[in-house]
Order: structure tokens, then sequence, then C-alpha cells
């Protein structure tokens, strides 16, 4: 006599995490990833606005700014620029160590150690940006911390893999929020998580740019410091 064979279970989404999953615990990456768009605006409007026309997250942007600036349009910097691509991809290789060393255990914990991280590096841009708001050294050092924390960033949302959600780059967001909607011949399904990235970034640009132009650098450095803290105290590793 054989056993029964238990019925498959029908189709549908995976069955929830247990309750005491710590990795359950917590904010939903895709909402924690929302909101670091968020701050990707904000960090964007502090470069672009007052730095030189450098960006500091948004690295497609800035190799054509180096090409500007290159040619000898006014208002862009090599230097600048430079600063921003080298310290970004060193933040990107950091980023890659951190993922080789916690990628495989709980994304958790990994996601809460890079967005500590983060938060101590644009929070001294913000100290830095407050203390010496004219100093010689400060555009260089606000270029530096914060570039080195979106490389970062970066270098882990690539590793976590949920999509659409890049944090910093909307092309191919755009893209697929247009070429899979329902006009382009697709189902939408993913329209609603893209519209919000796009509607994430605008939100901090618009946010990032008043503060710049109505108060000083400090202040949407601040912000965004505040914002990576309270996510990385509650991100879980659940998308």
């Amino acid at each position: 006599m054989t056993a029964a064979q238990p019925p498959d279970r029908p189709p549908g989404p995976p069955p929830a995490p247990p309750p005491d999953d710590p990795e359950a615990r917590g904010l939903r990456l895709g909402a924690v990833l929302l909101g670091l768009t968020v701050v990707s605006g904000l960090i964007d409007a502090v470069g672009y606005l007052g730095l030189g026309h450098v960006f500091t997250a948004n690295m497609t942007g800035n190799v054509v700014v180096l090409g500007f600036a290159a040619a000898g349009a006014p208002g862009f910097s090599i230097r600048h620029t430079l600063t921003s691509l080298v310290c970004f991809l060193a933040g990107a290789a950091a980023g890659g160590r951190i993922a080789v060393r916690f990628g495989g255990g709980s994304r958790r914990t990994w996601a809460r150690l890079t967005l500590t991280a983060e938060t101590v590096l644009v929070g001294t841009a913000a100290a830095v940006a407050f203390a010496e708001p004219d100093a010689n050294g400060t555009t260089y050092a606000l270029i530096a911390l914060t570039a080195f924390a979106m490389g970062l960033r970066n270098a882990t949302v690539r590793k976590l893999h949920v999509a659409d959600l890049t944090t910093t780059v909307l092309t191919m967001t755009l893209t697929g929020l247009a070429s899979e909607s329902r006009l382009g011949g697709g189902d939408g399904r993913r329209s609603p998580r893209r519209a919000a990235a796009v509607a994430a970034m605008v939100a901090g640009a618009l946010l990032g740019a008043w503060l710049v132009t109505h108060h000083d650098l400090a202040a949407p450095l601040l912000l965004a410091a505040l914002a990576a803290g309270a996510l990385a105290l509650v991100t879980s590793g659940r998308e």
C-alpha cells in the first residue's frame, strides 16, 4: 500500500515567510528602494545646482557632463566630474567587497550595513557643508563623500536584484514603463512600480532644488542622511 501523495500546491504567489523569520522584519525592500530614489534626487540636486554642474548619483549624466567639460562648455569642470567618477567607482568597488562578504547571508543585515555606511558618509558631507561652506576644499569633499556613498549603494542595489528599482538611473525604467504598458502591447503589470520610481526621483529632485536655492547645501544633505538612516533602521530582507 503506497502512501497518499500530497496534493499539488495551487498556482499563485509563494507562501508568506514564517512570522518569526528575521528577514521579514521591517519594511520591504521595494519600499526602501523607492525611499532611496528620493534620496538620489536630493543628492543630485546638491551636485548639479550647488557643486558646479556635477552629478554624484547619476553616472550616466556625469559621463555626458565630462564630455561637455572636455569640450570647454562653460559652467562645467573636468576636475569636479573626474572626482565624482573616481569616488563613485571606489564606492562601487567597496560595495562589491561587502557583497562578497555578506551577500550569501542575511539580506537584511547586508542592506542595513550598506545604508548605515551611506548615512555616515552623507551625514559627514552635511557636517562639512555646514561647518565650512566657503572653504576651498569643501566642493571636492562633498563630491567625494556623496559619490562614494552612491557607488557603495549602487553596487548593493545591483546585487539585491529588485526589479525596476535601481534608485539612481531611470532610462530603462521609463523604457519599460512605455514599452510594456498596455499602449505598448504589454500587460502593464509592473507599471505602478515603475511610475512610483519616476515620481520618487522627481520628488527628491524638486525638494533638493528648493532647499539648495532657498537655503544651503547642508539642508538637503542632512535630510538625505536622515532619510538613509531611517531606512537603514527599518529595512527588511524581503522584496
